[in-house]
């Protein structure tokens, strides 16, 4: 029975790359799978397609606002059988389009697997991942640590000035960066309890 699953964590996780080995080893063995990635900050003329950290890289649909998804991977599926979807940031869909994922594995009976964040730099969560925490069959958190060796949840993002940015459009695509820090010094980084410590950004 195909299930619809959120793989969540915080930047530099490892995500995509899971993402790309997963498909990869379903088409190494003959099978056939569907990759789509956000188009929302994309142009309509750029090649769909999802790369990672390390290097890998694969072409990828795109899905943007009022795409209907459980439309576009049924007319796939009637012409070439598809036996897995993968979803790139999948913080980005809409609601709706979750539960478009939840009628492929539940009508098509074709297994989704979801990769991205779970809250945004404010600690608050994405419309896709808050959709995908209430529907999915199975959550699994990818891990990743926190410059003091906690688990890292929670995201900064740092502006091309160095400084850590409290306020400000959820999705910024520029020359920010992001970190990924534990609760403790995500708080610190925010100004929202006072630094225990002068590692990082909060003590600049």
């Amino acid at each position: 029975m195909a299930k619809l699953y959120f793989h969540y964590a915080t930047m530099n996780a490892g995500k995509t790359t899971m993402l790309l080995q997963a498909s990869h080893n379903y088409r190494e063995r003959g099978m056939h799978t569907m990759l789509f990635v956000a188009g929302h900050y994309r142009k309509a003329s750029d090649r769909g397609y999802i790369s990672s950290r390390i290097g890998l890289e694969a072409d990828a649909e795109m899905f943007r606002e009022g795409d209907d998804l459980f439309d576009r991977i049924a007319e796939h599926h009637r012409s070439r059988t598809t036996h897995c979807v993968f979803v790139d940031e999948s913080q980005f869909l809409l609601e709706e389009q979750v539960w478009q994922l939840a009628r492929v594995t539940d009508r098509l009976d074709i297994p989704v697997m979801c990769y991205g964040l779970r809250t945004d730099f404010q600690g608050s969560l994405f419309t896709g991942s808050r959709a995908l925490l209430a529907l999915a069959d199975e959550l699994r958190e990818v891990r990743t640590i926190c410059r003091c060796g906690r688990k890292a949840t929670m995201v900064v993002r740092i502006t091309p000035d160095g400084k850590v940015a409290r306020e400000g459009d959820q999705v910024a695509i520029g020359k920010e960066a992001y970190v990924s820090l534990c609760r403790k010094h995500w708080e610190e980084e925010m100004g929202r309890v006072r630094a225990e410590d002068f590692i990082g950004f909060a003590a600049r």
